[in-house]
């Protein structure tokens, strides 16, 4: 019988490098070595091992991060739609390590987008955060928010340099009313250079806005890379209806 054929090079590449990850001898958070040093590894062009590396980023296995390399992936962090969470629980929840950081910090009289997505028929008074929550030392999270000042003056004299506002807010005020909008996005400059991701890239961003006895209380819209992150919804049939 006739020798079988040696696979390709990229296909084996690529068994070699997901038998290193799947066996856990490279573990999440693992930095794979840069596509020039496999491709001198193998003795082939960058082309052929960036060509793996892609298939293992498809298959969920690897993030490939702008300026960093490639990384082992963690496991996809999940939210329940309907759930309003401390994001530092949602990564302490993966095993990995949480960080947080404040990265703008803005009072200003509302203008018409803010008022928008508060839903405020004057320009109130309101606080803008941009914050960036990390896993393990890699960006996890970015979030955008608006606080309504009116219903919440206290929040203009918490600097959020240490803490972050979700958790706060859930402290300062009840809130009794909550709206969720969830998209896929593409990353624009802000959020590719907050995150690690090329511009463009995919995103899943989850916009919430709460109210407490009917006053607008904040707006957040929080951007997770879209190869790390699901969304989950546990419902029942109504009463009375079968279910499929």
């Amino acid at each position: 019988m006739p020798a079988e054929a040696a696979p390709p090079l990229h296909r084996r590449i690529l068994d070699e490098l997901e038998q290193k990850i799947v066996s856990g001898e490279w573990r999440p958070g693992f930095r794979i070595p840069f596509e020039v040093e496999l491709a001198r590894h193998y003795g082939c062009s960058r082309m052929t091992v960036g060509r793996a590396l892609e298939q293992l980023a498809r298959r969920g296995l690897i993030e490939r991060r702008r300026r960093s390399g490639s990384f082992v992936a963690w496991p996809v962090a999940q939210s329940a739609v309907l759930e309003i969470h401390d994001i530092r629980s949602e990564v302490e929840a993966l095993g990995r390590d949480y960080s947080y950081r404040l990265m703008a910090r803005q009072r200003r009289q509302a203008v018409a987008d803010d008022r928008e997505r508060l839903g405020l028929a004057r320009a109130e008074r309101v606080l803008y955060l941009a914050c960036l929550h990390g896993a393990s030392g890699i960006p996890f999270c970015f979030e955008q928010r608006l606080i309504n000042l009116a219903s919440v003056p206290r929040a203009d004299g918490e600097s959020f340099e240490t803490v972050a506002p979700g958790p706060w807010l859930l402290e300062e005020i009840p809130w009794s009313a909550a709206e969720h909008t969830i998209r896929a996005i593409p990353a624009d400059a802000t959020v590719a250079a907050a995150l690690g991701l090329a511009d463009g890239a995919p995103c899943l961003a989850m916009e919430r806005r709460t109210w407490s006895r009917g006053e607008a209380v904040t707006h957040v819209r929080l951007i997770y890379p879209g190869c790390s992150h699901a969304i989950v919804a546990r419902f029942e049939p109504p009463r009375g209806v079968p279910a499929a």
